[in-house]
């Protein structure tokens, strides 16, 4: 019953001050999957043993010492796609902004980390596009570059949300380089030579180079990016999409769009890879290649054996370099701990963050999809939050409850805790649990129940503390000591 426990430092935004200072007693929250609860105020764990009656028993410990310090983390959050931008401006104006301040501050979620699409993804409305389609001409000087309708409305939105929260982390990640870019020169519907036309590596990394440009010029700093979304899933059909070896990846980042960045002085990490934890064999080949240039890797949570203790095999063999969970999907077909489960996993094994898919989408159509989406795209993806474009209004689904005891109580920059005790039998029915230790001397500790009964849980620190408290079926609970 080993478990990796998590202690975060966090720094606080002004735009999103701490719910943690000042806190002289033990507070708890839990998030249950009825939703009976939501982020809603429980009993706080006792000092000591306490009195567990009748209930099951688990027991988990954390080194809340300098000798337990792990990761720090950068935040909590989703995807910023087109779906996102076209719910979020649907929105009357009163509701809109009450929804980007829940999301961004203590008055909800405090979301600190944020993905967003270079252009089309599959969570886009129709036509898929690139910021340089020129009519499917080649364009090697990007005389036609230009953001359009779609990506200048993304840049607007982001520049608004960091308004909100001045200490927000953006990346972007790119579904595909312009189809005249690529060897079968389109840019949907052939995955035969879906990938990138050597001839044109120097204008892919120019392509980097003035995307982040323009949104400089609009008022967005993008802090990273990777430089293409899942490299090794090519599809036909609609489904926007390129093909990039590991060989490639680490050439083009080593000889292209690295040095482009730098000179044109821009300080943009880039972080490999963003896909599946089952081929860590891609990450690492960038990284031997393009180190100089590579500050992180990004992970997806799809593998058919997910197992996030790659990470921290990945971790022990690139101690310098940060990890990320950069996208995993939430829908009706998910389970309810969808987001928990991916995210303290993750946090378990050095991420220094994670990040669902979309942010928002419509509320389910009587097909049972969702959107706006474009053909061959995801259709089943269900938003942290979906919109209701008739009747003006938004809801929080259960994915975004979950991750919000991570992200409401875990302050950006904190620093991890090593721990033991967490534990998932078969079917995934046990205990999880993540802790930090926060900038005002806080600790957060967070523990996901996926028993169908309640369990009394008894915490012991490395520093002398004893903390017992209950846990509800099926829930997410957040406990912050003093």
């Amino acid at each position: 019953m080993l478990f990796s426990v998590l202690t975060l430092l966090a720094s606080q935004a002004l735009a999103a001050p701490s719910l943690l200072s000042a806190r002289a007693s033990p507070q708890a929250y839990t998030t249950t999957s009825d939703l009976k609860y939501k982020l809603s105020a429980i009993d706080a764990p006792v000092s000591g043993a306490g009195n567990p009656g009748s209930s099951s028993t688990w027991s988990l410990s954390i080194d809340d010492t300098a000798a337990g310090y792990k990761q720090k983390i950068t935040g909590f959050g989703g995807s910023v796609t087109d779906a996102t931008v076209t719910v979020v401006n649907a929105l009357p104006s009163a509701k809109r902004s009450q929804l980007l301040r829940e999301l961004l501050t203590s008055d909800g979620a405090n979301l600190s980390l944020l993905r967003h699409t270079i252009a089309a993804s599959d969570l886009s409305g129709p036509p898929a596009y690139t910021y340089d389609d020129s009519n499917g001409n080649a364009d090697p000087n990007l005389v036609n570059f230009n953001l359009g309708d779609r990506g200048t409305a993304m840049a607007n939105l982001l520049k608004e949300m960091k308004g909100i929260r001045s200490d927000l982390t953006i990346f972007g990640s790119p579904w595909s380089a312009p189809g005249w870019m690529k060897l079968n020169r389109v840019l949907t519907g052939n995955a035969n030579n879906n990938w990138l036309d050597s001839q044109y590596y120097s204008q892919y990394a120019q392509y980097f180079v003035k995307y982040l440009q323009a949104y400089a010029k609009l008022g967005v700093t993008v802090d990273a990016i990777t430089i293409q979304n899942e490299p090794l899933n090519n599809q036909g059909g609609g489904h926007v999409t390129m093909y990039q070896s590991a060989d490639e990846a680490a050439r083009v980042t080593r000889d292209y769009i690295g040095p482009a960045l730098r000179s044109a002085n821009l300080n943009t990490q880039i972080w490999a890879y963003d896909h599946n934890t089952d081929q860590p064999s891609y990450p690492q080949t960038v990284i031997n290649a393009a180190s100089q240039y590579v500050q992180a890797t990004a992970w997806h949570c799809y593998a058919g054996n997910l197992d996030w203790t790659v990470l921290t095999n990945f971790h022990n063999a690139n101690p310098g370099k940060a990890q990320y969970m950069t996208e995993c999907w939430t829908s009706p077909q998910t389970s309810w701990y969808q987001s928990s489960k991916n995210t303290v996993g993750p946090l378990q094994n050095w991420a220094q963050g994670s990040l669902m898919w979309t942010l928002g989408t419509w509320t389910q159509a009587a097909d049972g999809t969702f959107g706006p989406y474009i053909q061959g795209g995801c259709s089943t993806c269900r938003g942290l939050f979906v919109v209701d474009k008739n009747a003006g209004t938004y809801q929080y689904t259960v994915d975004y409850y979950m991750l919000a005891q991570f992200s409401k109580y875990i302050p950006k920059g904190a620093t991890i805790l090593s721990g033991t005790g967490s534990y998932s039998y078969d079917g995934y029915s046990g205990i999880q649990s993540v802790a930090s230790k926060n900038p005002d001397g806080t600790r957060t500790v967070v523990m996901e129940n996926t028993f169908g009964n309640d369990i009394y849980l008894t915490l012991n620190t490395t520093s002398g503390q004893k903390w017992s408290g209950k846990l509800l079926a099926k829930s997410v609970t957040t406990w912050i000591l003093p």
